[in-house]
């Protein structure tokens, strides 16, 4: 019996350490959370700037399309001879000044759509707090203009908020609809569902039929790590901060969802 009951420990142990083994060879998909901004009343213009760009290169997923000026106008470069999104901000609609314009193209896009360009801009409201918004507005405002955003502009982070959200509602208000999502994060702009959105990413009506849920999830949260073929050209411009702006049940509604989608 002893003997018996060695053999059955030993495969039990051993079956434990083959998976111990596997489990420390697959990459962790880890997000990092974003620092929340707190920005007093004594702020100086070159921290909004800095906490702007942070934002903008980092959880406002901003260079996704900011930055071929094929999608969506250039604002760190020169666009058709006019200048950085700071030059040229001011003169995009009448009465409008740099600091009005920017806001209202961050928080109501469908109101000023820059000609040649899809009405494609997400209520960037839905995914950064108001603080998150203003510094992102100093920040382009610095892009070859003057940077008119002042601590009188930014509200105070809402108390009890969450360090990597800062106060924002999150995507889609934080609803578990996945078609809410889907537009809320702006996935709309760059695939189709049915016969809403562009042709730009891979065409999601059936994508269940191509990806399991857990390839589906990789996309979401490791959009390089596989590319699509025939979309090799839009390597590395799917935004890359979804784990840090879904909640852990909004992911797994968006998963379950597109996995039917067969």
């Amino acid at each position: 019996m002893w003997a018996t009951n060695l053999k059955v420990l030993g495969v039990v142990l051993g079956t434990l350490a083959l998976y111990t083994l596997i489990a420390n060879k697959i990459p962790q998909v880890q997000s990092e959370v974003p620092r929340a901004l707190t920005l007093g009343a004594d702020v100086t213009p070159e921290q909004l700037v800095q906490a702007g760009e942070q934002v903008f290169t980092g959880i406002g997923g901003c260079t996704t399309c900011h930055g071929l000026g094929t999608r969506a106008p250039n604002l760190l470069t020169d666009e058709k001879g006019q200048g950085p999104i700071g030059a040229r901000c001011g003169k995009r609609e009448s009465g409008k000044d740099c600091k009005s314009y920017l806001h209202e193209a961050l928080v109501q896009p469908g109101a000023f759509v820059v000609p040649g360009y899809e009405p494609i801009m997400p209520d960037m409201s839905r995914t950064l707090s108001p603080q998150q918004i203003w510094a992102v507005i100093a920040y382009l405002e610095a892009q070859g203009g003057t940077v008119t955003v002042t601590a009188s502009d930014i509200p105070a982070a809402t108390a009890g908020a969450s360090p990597g959200n800062a106060g924002a509602p999150g995507i889609a208000g934080g609803s578990a609809d996945p078609v809410a999502i889907l537009r809320g994060a702006g996935c709309i702009g760059c695939h189709k569902l049915g016969a809403e959105g562009a042709p730009v990413g891979p065409d999601l009506t059936h994508v269940g039929g191509r990806l399991s849920a857990a390839g589906l999830r990789e996309a979401i949260l490791l959009p390089d790590a596989k590319v699509t073929k025939g979309f090799e050209k839009f390597a590395g411009i799917m935004p890359k901060t979804f784990g840090d702006q879904l909640t852990a049940n909004q992911l797994e509604a968006l998963i379950r969802f597109l996995a039917g989608r067969k």
